[in-house]
């Protein structure tokens, strides 16, 4: 089944400089297109970027992600993390290998959590890497449901109990949904009702994790991590900008943000093909929701 959902990580100016570590972090990772700034129709802040890359998509294990390479803008932070499951059940190795893929990661970055035994994983750790990305690697528990190797984790303010209706949010708006685990805080914890601790789901198909914070955070959800949703039509454009779309001066070339702050770019399937369209690139800066029919009206607009 083809990836519906991809995270999508903003970077200031090291996109290529960033896709390239991670490249080489993963032992199983490729990069898989490039799309490149046009020379004519930027913005004024953007003439520097003419001719270089905008956006790289790139595959780690069983995840595609895209690097979007812009400016300062929007900066990477913990509020959405990748989850990184090393299972024995399926590699003998699993241990060695997240100590590896840790060591590789870690390498100009910070430890969050160091790497250690906790009660919920005999061996896990949360780093920061030198570009601002989190990730979490987790030897997996031998008596748990498998889990892919990469699961986009959000992590949710403290205390004000949104992760249960992000879960039903999301998982409404998607086909092939469905919650697993949900673990809810403890009553020693006095936690707002309603926290929880830790929670996984499927969204066409894919595994997502919510958290509610456990403690103050210094930042939470912006377009520095985002997640693309590739439609196959105008109708499921519409329908799921209506449904996700709450803050109206965040929307822009397709990117909204919902009621809780998680940003999504709501974008054809067909998205390459439409900006191989003249003019497609000037168009696309004048919309908020993107229509596909006015790619071609709006090129021809400005053809004119």
């Amino acid at each position: 089944m083809p990836q519906k959902i991809i995270p999508s990580l903003w970077f200031d100016h090291t996109a290529r400089e960033a896709v390239d570590f991670y490249l080489r972090a993963f032992p199983d990772a490729e990069e898989i297109t490039v799309t490149r700034y046009p020379h004519e129709g930027l913005l004024d802040f953007q003439q520097e970027f003419a001719g270089q890359e905008l956006e790289i998509t790139f595959r780690l294990g069983d995840m595609t992600f895209s690097a979007i390479n812009a400016g300062p803008e929007f900066a990477i932070n913990h509020s959405i993390s990748m989850m990184l499951h090393f299972d024995p059940r399926t590699d003998a190795d699993a241990r060695r290998h997240l100590d590896e893929l840790w060591a590789a990661l870690g390498e100009g970055g910070t430890a969050l959590m160091e790497l250690d035994s906790y009660d919920f994983s005999a061996h896990y750790g949360w780093l920061r890497d030198r570009y601002g990305m989190t990730w979490q690697l987790i030897l997996s528990n031998p008596d748990s449901e498998p889990r892919p190797f990469i699961t986009p984790s959000l992590m949710f303010p403290h205390n004000k109990a949104q992760g249960h209706e992000a879960i039903e949010l999301y998982t409404s708006l998607f086909e092939n949904s469905r919650v697993g685990t949900v673990a809810p805080y403890p009553p020693e914890a006095e936690m707002a009702d309603g926290s929880i601790m830790y929670s996984d789901f499927q969204l066409a198909g894919q595994w997502f994790v919510i958290m509610d914070a456990g403690g103050p955070q210094e930042c939470t959800f912006n377009e520095g991590v985002s997640l693309v949703v590739n439609c196959a039509d105008q109708a499921e454009i519409d329908r799921l900008w209506d449904a996700l779309s709450a803050v109206p001066e965040a929307e822009q070339c397709g990117w909204c943000k919902d009621r809780f702050g998680v940003s999504w770019q709501i974008v054809p399937q067909n998205m390459d093909e439409l900006m191989a369209i003249p003019h497609s690139y000037e168009a696309l800066l004048r919309m908020h929701k993107i229509v596909i029919a006015d790619f071609r009206a709006g090129g021809a607009d400005t053809a004119q």
